[in-house]
């Protein structure tokens, strides 16, 4: 399984029933160089929020899945 995939099968089995719960989703653009680029989608797309929401709850969730992942950056 691929860095990328590892990363995907996190967000979508941990992290995204959490963020459905809010009418939101994530999708994963990118994994290189220990960084993840997401976007997050519905009701958290846009939202001023987004980005502290990306660098603390879902980073620190991402990070005890996938170690291999330093950073997770929201993409607009």
């Amino acid at each position: 399984m691929s860095l990328k995939e590892r990363v995907e099968d996190a967000l979508k089995n941990e992290i995204a029933p959490a963020l459905m719960l809010d009418g939101a989703g994530i999708e994963v653009l990118d994994v290189a160089d220990g960084v993840a680029s997401v976007r997050l989608t519905g009701a958290c797309a846009g939202c001023p929020a987004t980005i502290m929401t990306i660098l603390t709850s879902l980073e620190e969730e991402l990070r005890k899945k996938v170690p291999e992942v330093e950073i997770l950056e929201a993409v607009p």
